[in-house]
């Protein structure tokens, strides 16, 4: 069965720093196309979607550029960092045909979402122009990707992390997650939730609520690789994502793994 791994993170330090990297992360200096491609090979996945790691206008250019190239690396989700002017903030200038979508950062704004500078206007440009609107937040902020959803019904909105990553879930984030799915627009990916700190019967509950929430035409793979990579190599994420879903049908299992991304990033 087709996978692509809708999530992966490339940087090289060296070349283009990262304000938020520090040595005591327990990650590699560098994150190359070439380390990822041969896990994607040994993993039977046939390509990947990259998310930049930080919003700088230099790292976007050096992140398309991978995407332009790469035969595995075929798309990039560029990050946009609120602020108000352009629409399309300071990664505008870098945007082009590899580039799926934009990725907001969300801080702690209003509930709803409405007063995060320029996100709607970001939110109207993306769907008029058919890209995708990624969004990272924590998961007390579903409640407003929701009203966001609601606010642009023409642009596809996905959540990163099924907008809990590394958290336990609690009944709130349950409630939340079907608030989010009633959006016919809004989509979510399973990255980010598979570590060692993680049973599988949590992992199990999660994925369970996200399928009947969003169905799998709604979701999408991801690794969240190389951060997921500190304490689960690359091919046992899948494995364990594979292993905690619930029973789906072959067309289901072929969305969740590789139909979605490539219905909303053209691939």
């Amino acid at each position: 069965m087709r996978i692509i791994d809708a999530h992966v993170h490339l940087w090289d330090v060296d070349v283009v720093p990262l304000p938020w990297f520090r040595d005591d992360l327990d990650l590699p200096r560098r994150a190359s196309a070439a380390e990822l491609g041969s896990a994607l090979r040994r993993s039977g996945v046939s390509s990947a979607v990259a998310v930049q790691a930080a919003d700088s206008l230099a790292e976007a250019a050096w992140l398309t550029g991978i995407a332009e190239r790469d035969p595995m690396v075929r798309r990039a989700v560029l990050q946009y960092a609120p602020a108000p002017g352009s629409p399309l903030g300071r990664t505008s200038a870098a945007l082009g045909p590899v580039v799926a979508g934009l990725r907001a950062a969300i801080p702690q704004f209003a509930a709803d979402l409405s007063d995060v500078a320029g996100l709607d206007a970001l939110a109207a440009a993306l769907g008029d122009a058919g890209l995708v609107l990624e969004l990272l937040l924590r998961p007390e902020q579903l409640p407003g990707a929701a009203a966001l959803a609601h606010r642009h019904p023409g642009t596809a909105i996905v959540v990163c992390h099924l907008g809990l990553a590394s958290a336990a879930p609690d009944p709130d984030w349950f409630r939340n997650l079907r608030r989010l799915a009633a959006e016919p627009n809004a989509h979510a990916k399973t990255s980010g939730l598979v570590h060692d700190g993680r049973s599988g019967a949590e992992l199990g509950r999660i994925l369970a609520s996200a399928v009947d929430a969003f169905g799998t035409h709604r979701l999408l793979h991801g690794t969240d690789w190389p951060l997921s990579a500190r304490t689960v190599p690359y091919a046992e994420v899948a494995r364990r994502i594979a292993d905690a879903l619930p029973a789906l049908s072959t067309a289901e299992a072929e969305a969740l793994w590789a139909g979605t991304a490539a219905r909303l990033y053209g691939l």
